[in-house]
């Protein structure tokens, strides 16, 4: 590739993220609802055709957020994960623990990844690496010698998903945030 070529790819790269940034800064701001693609090409100062040469729509940006938050979650679950040298209790303590805190910390970003449509499959052969990464961490919580692993980490994940749904939206308090957590672990620590 010529230098002129990897110039150019880089600077696409930048703009691609710019914009990626400016949708995650305007949702965490105003909401989902107050980004379009005319507010995002004012915001990075581009026109709505040098947005769209980027993105086919507002979805595909949500898609492109999401992505960034996956990889963020990945590896924030993966560090909480490795904080405690071995499967059980505590590791999923810590894990859940750091899902919630993620959850609570970046609520636009967290709707992007798991609230709004996005054709981002999960448990299939297309599902990206960051989003893999995350749910491996779950796993990683239970015995490798359980043959019931994957499926104990999806039930847990759901659980805690609802939690941080639930309480996102004011439906359940967040006090009680470890109490719930407290709940969850000791009903499965004895896979774990």
């Amino acid at each position: 590739m010529s230098t002129t070529s990897e110039r150019r790819e880089r600077e696409r790269a930048q703009r691609h993220q710019l914009i990626v940034t400016a949708a995650r800064e305007l949702a965490e701001a105003e909401g989902w609802e107050a980004v379009t693609t005319r507010r995002l090409a004012d915001r990075v100062e581009y026109s709505q055709p040098v947005l769209y040469s980027h993105f086919a729509g507002k979805d595909a940006i949500v898609r492109a957020v999401a992505l960034d938050g996956f990889a963020e979650l990945a590896d924030q679950l993966g560090r909480a994960r490795g904080s405690v040298p071995v499967p059980g209790g505590r590791a999923l303590r810590a894990v859940c623990g750091a899902y919630l805190t993620f959850a609570v910390e970046r609520p636009a970003l967290y709707q992007a990844m798991f609230v709004l449509p996005t054709d981002l499959a999960f448990a299939s052969d297309a599902t990206p690496a960051p989003m893999r990464a995350g749910f491996d961490a779950f796993v990683g919580c239970f015995r490798a010698d359980d043959e019931r692993r994957e499926p104990r980490a999806e039930v847990v994940w759901s659980a805690v998903h609802g939690m941080a749904v639930l309480a996102g939206s004011g439906r359940i308090p967040p006090a009680g945030r470890t109490a719930r957590l407290e709940v969850l672990v000791a009903a499965f620590a004895d896979g774990a």
